[in-house]
């Protein structure tokens, strides 16, 4: 026979309390991290971080120096901060995206983003070459000044809005080499007729000045010099371009990289995408590549002087080019900057804020800073 209990009404009170305090504490247990049960929408304004899944392509492959390792930071950086609700499947050019239709691909949310050099966007988006690099322009310091503070984000988010992409700016580095070639170069007389890969807006530059410009991926380039079918080329840094052998075929290394002073990289998102996402992983993301920003740039300075220092090994010649050359460069870059602006309303726009910003940094880059000559 059972016992008769006598509880007191404090005693179930009490009861009553711990029960439904373990069963609140049971229930968090079962929740996925984040507290949002699985498939909550990821623009949920709760606070709690639903699983992101992109896939994310590169116009660099992911073993190259500095801007081929940058992505993969970013992604790991995403993954830290969102507790792994944030992941990226990473892609190297061609895998899934040709190396110049990344813009493209990302515009039809072929993919959600991709991660390259701007400038490949040249045909479709003039003025994409002044968000990726411009020949005799700002130094990598000036142009983050000019991109953060100076308005230049908002004009790059602008061009690129009727592409339903936004661009991030996600890397900078210092100077390319003026390029790596088979004979020596003297006089503008020897660019005259000379096939050579190169990019952006230094390539019209040397159209101009009679050279056959062609325009070829990095992977291929190599290939390109060991043939013969181009006679010198572009590319990227000296520790990039230390990888990619291209010393080997070519031995007269050109600088100062007169058509790249500063060198970015944007992290481009499928508007759509990007608007689908919460303000916390937006931050995220901007954090990210504001990090990567940082990073590249601190990294490619860290590398470039090692390099140099060991071409005499391999048999590399490091040239300057004659200052007679370079002032001819400068004088026919301004001829074409000029042309562009009277062709595209966003090219001019841009490149009016750009003319600007420096003519009032100047006042600081020429006082503040000791002569390169000390």
């Amino acid at each position: 026979m059972a016992n008769n209990i006598n509880i007191s009404p404090r005693a179930l009170l009490v009861a009553v309390v711990t029960a439904l305090f373990v069963g609140f504490v049971g229930s968090l247990a079962v929740r996925p991290p984040g507290g949002l049960e699985r498939g909550a929408a990821v623009a949920d304004s709760g606070g709690g971080l639903a699983p992101v899944r992109w896939r994310v392509t590169s116009s660099f492959t992911s073993n190259m120096p500095v801007i081929g390792r940058a992505t993969a930071n970013v992604a790991r950086d995403l993954s830290d901060m969102s507790g792994g609700a944030f992941q990226m499947q990473l892609f190297d050019p061609g895998e899934v995206v040709p190396a110049f239709e990344i813009t493209e691909s990302v515009k039809e949310r072929k993919v959600q983003a991709g991660f390259q050099w701007i400038g490949y966007d040249q045909g479709r988006v003039p003025a994409s070459t002044l968000i990726a690099a411009v020949p005799f322009g700002m130094e990598p310091m000036e142009f983050t000044a000019w991109w953060y503070y100076g308005g230049g984000r908002e004009l790059g988010e602008s061009l690129y809005e009727e592409h339903n992409v936004m661009p991030i700016l996600c890397s900078i580095t210092g100077p390319e080499t003026a390029g790596w070639f088979r004979e020596p170069v003297e006089s503008v007389d020897d660019l005259v007729g000379l096939k050579i890969r190169f990019a952006g807006l230094g390539g019209k530059v040397l159209q101009r000045l009679g050279a056959s410009v062609t325009m070829i991926p990095g992977g291929e380039i190599f290939q390109a010099l060991e043939k013969g079918a181009i006679d010198a080329s572009e590319f990227s840094l000296p520790a990039v371009d230390a990888l990619l052998g291209f010393g080997r075929v070519a031995k007269y290394n050109y600088f100062p990289g007169w058509h790249q002073p500063f060198s970015t990289a944007h992290f481009q998102v499928n508007l759509d995408v990007w608007n689908e996402l919460n303000d916390q992983y937006r931050a995220m993301v901007r954090t990210a590549c504001r990090a990567s920003v940082t990073a590249t740039m601190s990294e490619a300075e860290s590398l470039q002087g090692a390099v140099i220092r060991g071409f005499a090994e391999q048999g590399v010649i490091a040239e300057t080019l004659p200052l007679e050359i370079l002032e001819e460069l400068r004088a026919v870059t301004q001829q074409v900057l000029d042309e562009e602006a009277e062709n595209d309303a966003p090219f001019a726009e841009i490149l009016r804020s750009q003319r600007e910003f420096s003519a009032t940094y100047r006042y600081w880059k020429t006082k503040g800073y000791l002569p390169r000559s000390f």
